[in-house]
């Protein structure tokens, strides 16, 4: 089944389009709050498409998606248990949260530099630094430096492999795909 193959090409046509930047910056906020799919799947190929403007939308990727960021701790700092919380326990989450939160307790804001950078979700972290009263400003340097570095290693990534990178990624495409979604399906049985 070639399924990513034909996301991936979806993804090729999306990032062309005359409001991509719009729909990355909206990708990127909506990832750090709520969202499940991260922007590097509108930014990598945004980069490849348009090498020249690689830089510009890690850089809007990274600072949409930092403002998002900023916008789930306050979630987490003011609103936890009228809002968040009762979504959290509708979705089943809760032991997700659990672990997000003695997390916290044991590596504090470093956990929000390594949510940033990995494909850990990084918006279960803006909820939980908000929720703990973490400190605001080492919450904001731990998120623009991990947020910043995972996108603008995508967008350099893109840019300096260029076509040769695309056509590894396209041969590469289905297995990187069905790898993440084997990772994903581990990481929720271990987590839970």
């Amino acid at each position: 089944m070639k399924l990513f193959t034909k996301l991936y090409d979806m993804a090729l046509v999306w990032a062309k389009h005359r409001h991509a930047e719009r729909y990355l910056a909206g990708m990127s906020f909506a990832e750090s709050v709520i969202f499940p799919i991260p922007p590097d799947v509108m930014l990598a190929p945004m980069s490849l498409a348009q090498p020249s403007k690689a830089w510009r939308f890690a850089t809007l990727t990274t600072i949409a998606s930092v403002i998002g960021g900023v916008f789930g701790y306050l979630l987490g700092f003011w609103l936890f248990e009228p809002v968040v919380e009762p979504l959290i326990a509708q979705m089943g989450w809760q032991d997700k949260f659990n672990v997000a939160l003695e997390w916290f307790k044991n590596y504090g804001v470093w956990v929000v530099f390594l949510a940033g950078f990995s494909p850990i979700p990084y918006k279960v972290f803006t909820i939980g630094a908000g929720l703990l009263h973490m400190a605001f400003l080492p919450f904001l340097l731990a998120s623009a430096v991990g947020r910043g570095a995972r996108f603008f290693l995508v967008s350099a990534l893109m840019k300096w492999g260029g076509v040769k990178m695309e056509q590894k990624l396209r041969q590469y495409v289905e297995v990187l795909g069905w790898g993440l979604v084997v990772l994903v399906a581990i990481a929720y049985i271990l987590l839970r």
